[in-house]
């Protein structure tokens, strides 16, 4: 091979090295920052209910779901607040230090940001609360279309239920219907 072509081909594959190795160190780099959204149902049973799609402990997520009505615990010393949230299915509970938005209430819906510390809790460093009472974050409303509107629930699954998840998921429902109907 001539050495000029010899040197040609050394130098463009440096380059390419170069180049890849960037494009390598960024993905990574931005693999970490990744927020990805759950339900709380998604949380605890993994995405399409596969176990292997569950967030693992100290995974950086997103939650979005209603705040549980009689849940929300705040310490007297400090801001920290401690609520459950949930879909239709079981809940997870979210602790949070800092000061809640100004809409932030039980029976709203809310996305928290933050880190799994484990199977069911999360740490927050970020609460969102909606906007009107018709606000449910897109990502919610299609997730929960997706999941929970197909499978329905009956009367008679509800019979089984404590008396209390009953009332949450009759309210759920209702709330449910009035922001589909609105976003109409």
């Amino acid at each position: 091979m001539n050495p000029r072509r010899k040197s040609r081909l050394s130098l463009l594959l440096l380059v390419l090295l170069g180049i890849s190795l960037a494009i390598g160190l960024m993905l990574y780099a931005l693999r970490q920052n990744i927020d990805l959204f759950y339900t709380p149902s998604e949380v605890i049973y993994g995405k399409d209910n596969k176990a292997d799609t569950k967030p693992q402990t100290g995974q950086r997520l997103r939650i979005g779901g209603m705040v549980v009505e009689g849940s929300v615990v705040r310490d007297p010393n400090s801001l920290k607040v401690r609520f459950d949230l949930n879909d239709i299915g079981p809940s997870v509970t979210v602790e949070y230090e800092g000061i809640l938005p100004d809409l932030f209430r039980e029976g709203q819906g809310i996305v928290a940001q933050g880190v799994l510390i484990d199977e069911k809790t999360m740490k927050a460093h970020e609460v969102l609360a909606k906007h009107d009472e018709n606000y449910v974050p897109p990502e919610l409303e299609t997730q929960m279309q997706k999941i929970h509107q197909p499978m329905g629930v009956s009367d008679g699954d509800l019979k089984n239920l404590p008396e209390k998840d009953q009332q949450n998921i009759e309210k759920f429902q209702e709330h449910l219907k009035k922001t589909i109907e609105a976003n109409k």
